[in-house]
């Protein structure tokens, strides 16, 4: 038996699917199943059970039945800041389910976040002896660094684990998410209602209009390194998961157009003064530690991303 948290989200339940393709129905699905939109996520899927995610520990027990845990549930809203969310939905049980995988001998992996790494001040590697370094800029990205230092102080651990620093993640089951959905989802919104993509002006000097640049990865791909660390089990420890390849907002921008078979029209916008000194201007996956481990297959360019993503999703409004 399988266990999948916050397996109604957006990159469980690609994980859920993935399963299935491969086979594996026997899983318990953990999450709220408050959201009817987020649970349409799941339809179509196979699993055994569904329980909420205020039972699950007391259902795990001392159960002996539980193969492994893909642990993808998390509040990852950047714009809450009332920490004691954090503290309980990510750190808080994270704790708990890593001291559940250690007494019941369970491999864990676990989703971490590229917001740990802040500004970037240090770069962007997945070496452990910076973790104690970073400054992340929002609530949710402390509690994924506090849980990832936590982790790295402890003796006893389950017999396998990997944290896994998620960058900018996009493709189908977003639906739900709301402010927080990828950049694509909204221009692919906001082009279809007005036929143009208002994108932030640089306030930086060297950098162009929509130049800022973020590493973006299809859930595709992210959902497939989950399925090597699992079937491979390489080293225990924390790994990015990016492309490795920083692409700019206007490179996201005009291929969305072009998904949509549109002329691009792009307008810029002040940054808004609230977040104008916290705004990144760059994130960079370094995936040399994945790749050393033996993952080789090619990630999708952000053009072929773009385009599956936006032609098989968001025009037919398909689920994953």
């Amino acid at each position: 038996m399988i266990i999948v948290t916050g397996a109604a989200g957006f990159i469980g339940s690609n994980l859920v699917s993935l399963l299935n393709r491969n086979g594996i129905n026997d899983l318990v699905l953990v999450d709220d199943f408050s959201n009817s939109e987020k649970n349409r996520n799941l339809e179509g899927k196979v699993y055994k059970a569904r329980i909420h995610r205020d039972e699950f520990f007391q259902w795990l027990g001392n159960r002996s039945d539980i193969e492994y845990i893909f642990h993808l549930g998390a509040r990852t809203n950047t714009a809450e800041f009332d920490k004691t969310v954090f503290d309980k939905l990510n750190y808080g049980f994270s704790v708990d389910m890593w001291k559940s995988c250690v007494r019941l001998g369970i491999p864990l992996i676990y989703a971490s976040s590229a917001a740990t790494y802040g500004l970037g001040e240090y770069g962007y590697p997945d070496d452990h002896d910076v973790v104690s370094l970073l400054k992340p800029l929002n609530p949710y990205g402390e509690s994924k660094n506090e849980f990832d230092k936590w982790v790295l102080t402890q003796e006893e651990t389950p017999p396998f684990w990997q944290g896994l620093k998620f960058f900018n993640v996009y493709g189908p089951n977003e639906y739900h998410k709301g402010r927080m959905a990828s950049v694509i989802f909204h221009a692919f919104k906001q082009i279809g209602i007005t036929g143009r993509m208002n994108l932030f002006r640089s306030h930086r000097e060297g950098i162009p209009d929509g130049g800022q640049m973020r590493d973006f990865i299809h859930v595709q791909d992210v959902v497939s390194v989950i399925w090597f660390l699992y079937k491979k089990q390489p080293a225990h420890g924390l790994y990015n998961l990016g492309t490795g390849r920083a692409r700019s907002f206007l490179d996201l921008t005009n291929s969305t157009f072009r998904a949509m078979d549109l002329l691009p029209d792009v307008a810029f916008i002040d940054t808004p003064i609230d977040i104008r000194d916290k705004y990144q201007y760059f994130t960079e996956a370094r995936m040399d530690k994945i790749r050393n481990a033996g993952y080789n297959e090619p990630f999708l360019s952000l053009e072929e991303g773009v385009n599956d993503y936006v032609r098989n999703y968001l025009i037919p409004g398909k689920y994953s």
